[in-house]
């Protein structure tokens, strides 16, 4: 397996978000920039950026996560955040959720292969099914995954009342927290902040919009997210 080593340049911040454990970190990316891509996880001309644009963007999340939160991963696809957030930070209970076997069967792989098994879980299903299945979570990430009024409606019945979701977006993140406002109320979210990961890290920081569930709703069933083996999910009422 080739060694997909950090631009000299991202040295320094790569060193201080993977401490420790930056050789997992690389050990990750090797996988990303060659089965991630064989299997069509990662796009080719992604590979070249699999530092700066994924893993770094990723970790500086951990920078707003709790000392020892529970998190669920929606929409992880190739195990990003939920895989770099692990990596990072040791603490965090992970659960990595997608709707794809090949998704999940990758991501079950490389927790195996890292050694993580102790941390993290890979569960296969549709967010707005496991609801009844998951143990509520204290932080529940997800990255590009759908707007932010669809992704509020699938992820904050996974969190624990009090619990925050945290979704990395683009740089139109402000427009599109103030356009779903009012959506996000209805489903019992507080008022969405923007955040921002790696200010002083990283040339491109990671834009996050914080949403806290305030109070459980009456549920109703949302949109389904599009279909991503399973580990072993956290369930209600474990840790």
């Amino acid at each position: 397996m080739p060694e997909v080593d950090v631009p000299e340049p991202l040295v320094p911040a790569a060193r201080v978000l993977f401490a420790r454990r930056l050789p997992l970190a690389r050990r990750y990316a090797e996988m990303l920039a060659t089965d991630g891509v064989v299997r069509g996880l990662i796009g080719p001309r992604e590979a070249p950026r699999i530092w700066d644009r994924h893993l770094l963007n990723c970790a500086t999340v951990a920078e707003i996560i709790p000392d020892k939160s529970s998190v669920t991963d929606v929409g992880s696809g190739a195990g990003l955040p939920g895989l770099a957030l692990a990596i990072a930070r040791p603490d965090l209970a992970v659960v990595l959720v997608d709707s794809l076997a090949r998704r999940t069967t990758f991501l079950t792989e490389v927790v195996t292969a890292l050694g993580l098994a102790d941390q993290v879980s890979v569960v296969r299903g549709r967010a707005e099914e496991l609801a009844a299945e998951l143990a509520p979570a204290d932080v529940v990430t997800a990255r590009a995954v759908a707007p932010l009024d669809r992704l509020a409606a699938w992820c904050l019945p996974l969190a624990a009342t009090g619990g925050r979701l945290f979704a990395i977006k683009g740089v139109g993140a402000a427009e599109e927290a103030a356009a779903h406002r009012a959506v996000i109320a209805r489903l019992g979210g507080g008022t969405p902040t923007v955040r921002h990961c790696g200010v002083g890290l990283l040339d491109e920081p990671a834009t996050v919009v914080e949403i806290v569930r305030e109070r459980i709703v009456q549920e109703r069933r949302p949109v389904a997210m599009p279909r991503s083996s399973a580990g072993h999910p956290r369930r209600r009422g474990t840790r």
